[in-house]
């Protein structure tokens, strides 16, 4: 209990940033198809609340025999939210699921149980809906050349990391089951407060236009 305590304040501290979607090109619409990808690859990563939702999906799927059904769900989700954006639709409340959304997978990880997937890929594209849907502020506006470069942008560097995350877990944590990862993870979440600082500044430096 005291872990999943820790996790809660962990992924709260790393989602008080905006859950909107950051623009590695400085707030301008992608015009190309390059600048569309690489938008779209930095997206998840320079939000670190994305970036943290999508390391938990990678962890919860890594003791599945099939571990890329979960990711290949949420990201099916956040290309469905972004095209959302780009036709208008609006869904409400979407910066507190994103950031509940962070949070409720930390803790999911950390029970250290395995989970059904049907319902967790399921749920994984709902709310792939809602960061989608925060990814899609970057494009409103563009050609479909640079939107379509950019989906598949943020949508292969999600599974990337979705994948790399797993794999860390079980080859090189050596985590054996969902149980034995759970206090490996604890220590790792809480110096990954300290990280969201640190990527916060970083960010401030890099991009002074965000």
């Amino acid at each position: 209990m005291h872990r999943i305590l820790a996790l809660a304040i962990a992924f709260s501290s790393m989602a008080l940033t905006s859950a909107f979607a950051h623009h590695p090109l400085g707030g301008d619409v992608p015009q190309t198809l390059l600048h569309g990808f690489l938008s779209g690859v930095g997206h998840p990563v320079i939000g670190f609340d994305h970036f943290a939702f999508v390391v938990a999906i990678g962890l919860i799927a890594a003791f599945h025999k099939q571990r890329a059904i979960m990711p290949a769900g949420f990201v099916l989700g956040t290309m469905a939210g972004t095209m959302m954006t780009v036709s208008a639709i609006i869904l409400p409340f979407a910066e507190l699921v994103i950031t509940a959304s962070v949070i409720i997978a930390g803790v999911i990880a950390m029970r250290g149980k395995l989970t059904s997937i049907v319902p967790m890929t399921m749920g994984a594209a709902v709310i792939g809906l809602f960061h989608g849907w925060a990814y899609g502020a970057a494009v409103v506006g563009a050609e479909a050349t640079p939107i379509i470069a950019y989906l598949a942008g943020f949508g292969l560097v999600q599974m990337a990391i979705a994948l790399l995350a797993g794999y860390v877990a079980v080859n090189m944590w050596k985590a054996t089951s969902a149980a034995s990862l759970q206090p490996r993870l604890a220590g790792a979440l809480m110096a990954g407060v300290g990280v969201a600082y640190m990527v916060e500044l970083v960010e401030g430096l890099v991009f002074p236009a965000m």
